[in-house]
């Protein structure tokens, strides 16, 4: 690993890298025999990040998902490299506006299903301008 591309103005994140090859400093000479066992950080990029230049954050507005667990004000990590699957929660582009809503499809009728009982499902027409933007990967919530 060369220490270079840490401090230059290329820097291109460290995603490249595990935990176990950043280096550590020994100043006194020998190891502690705790070290061998000690907990390197998390990296949540590494973990919730599979496909970087694909990947984006967005915050909810509104709670058409609340039943999913998704609240007004939460992040979402959307991945627009992945394909949508039934069941799966999109990030949909309908007539211009962007919803948040669970994806079904079924022989030719594309809904868009809510997670609230305040909302009805919406059937995709030929005549709708849509698309689906990306999938949503994880929820990222404030708790305190």
């Amino acid at each position: 690993m060369e220490l270079e591309q840490f401090y230059n103005a290329e820097y291109k994140g460290s995603k490249q890298f595990k935990q176990t090859d950043v280096p550590t400093a020994n100043a006194t000479g020998f190891g502690a025999a705790t070290d061998d066992y000690a907990d390197k950080g998390i990296d949540l990029n590494e973990q919730l990040i599979r496909n970087k230049p694909a990947t984006f954050f967005m915050r909810v507005q509104g709670d058409s998902m609340t039943q999913a667990a998704i609240h007004n004000g939460d992040i979402v990590i959307v991945d627009r490299s992945l394909t949508a699957i039934n069941g799966c929660i999109i990030i949909a582009v309908v007539d211009g506006e962007m919803l948040i809503r669970r994806y079904e499809k079924r022989m030719n009728t594309i809904r868009l299903i809510p997670e609230t009982n305040k909302l009805s499902p919406m059937e995709i027409k030929e005549y709708n301008d849509f698309s689906i933007w990306g999938v949503v990967t994880y929820i990222i919530k404030k708790m305190a």
